[in-house]
């Protein structure tokens, strides 16, 4: 049983989840309150199950390419078979009833929007993964969480709108960092993204320069919402992780060696998807102590 739910929780990428989850409750406690216990949970219930559908179904379509790069979660989807795209589908159906349930259209829009990228995401024949639009659709991944949070709340002030570029941004750099773990099978499948496009090094140097440029927007967040101190502490550490793991890592970057910078890579996209889940926490926290 056990083992059947680790196969789960990597089909519906639910490590990702609790991230987009993170930000729909932060999200709520920057717009709301601290006392916003009850539409928090709710609402990061109807992120969280309308992403676990979008991955499910990208993973329905990727088990060919997750053999190389993600082999548990290959077989975890091939023993589900015919029953991976029904409870793909499944989720996203759940996540709109929860989103039809608060009465608000705006809400069932943005909803509808999420699971509308995430088909382009991930169904034949758009596929737009596997081409140089994937960052710009993982954008959504987090403007949408924000948008469905915003729509609730009936906010319209500019810091939405710069809370919403902020965390789409992550999440399409996100994306990059990922993008360097599947760089073998996405070359053998013939897709072409980014980094498949500028190669492994100056894909990987792309990647990084976009991550740091991460940090000035993270503080302007900090500053319009009125974060604690513990935002920018917690911000800066995971700054100056990367950033020794890069420093750890300049011969590798410098060799132009592409074995060595795709391993590499790998390691990068790990600790990133770590510092992607930390720094979202650190904001749905921060977000409440500053609303106290």
């Amino acid at each position: 049983m056990l083992r059947g739910l680790r196969g789960f929780a990597k089909f519906i990428s639910a490590e990702r989840g609790v991230m987009v989850f993170a930000i729909a409750v932060g999200a709520v406690f920057l717009m709301l309150d601290s006392g916003a216990w009850n539409q928090a949970p709710y609402l990061g219930a109807i992120v969280f199950l309308g992403w676990s559908g979008v991955d499910a179904l990208n993973n329905v379509f990727d088990e060919e390419l997750d053999v190389f790069s993600h082999p548990s979660r290959a077989e975890f989807t091939r023993r589900l078979g015919e029953l991976g795209l029904p409870v793909a589908l499944g989720l996203c159906a759940l996540s709109s009833l929860l989103g039809a349930l608060t009465t608000s259209f705006y809400v069932v829009f943005w909803v509808g929007v999420g699971i509308f990228f995430g088909v382009l995401y991930s169904v034949p024949p758009f596929r737009l993964r596997q081409t140089l639009w994937k960052p710009v659709v993982n954008f959504t991944v987090g403007a949408v969480p924000v948008l469905i949070v915003a729509a609730f709340a009936g906010a319209s002030y500019p810091n939405v709108l710069v809370l919403v570029a902020v965390i789409g941004t992550t999440t399409a750099v996100n994306s990059l960092w990922e993008d360097l773990a599947d760089y073998v099978p996405d070359l053998k499948s013939g897709a072409r993204t980014v980094h498949i496009v500028f190669g492994p090094r100056r894909g990987m140097l792309l990647t990084i320069a976009l991550g740091y440029a991460l940090l000035p927007l993270m503080l302007l967040i900090g500053v319009m919402f009125g974060l604690p101190p513990v935002f920018y502490v917690i911000l800066l550490g995971l700054t100056a992780f990367v950033s020794l793991r890069l420093l750890l890592s300049q011969k590798t970057l410098r060799s132009g060696d592409s074995d060595r910078l795709l391993e590499l890579g790998k390691l990068l996209a790990k600790d990133f998807v770590v510092v992607a889940i930390v720094q979202t926490l650190n904001l749905m926290l921060s977000g409440y102590l500053s609303a106290r």
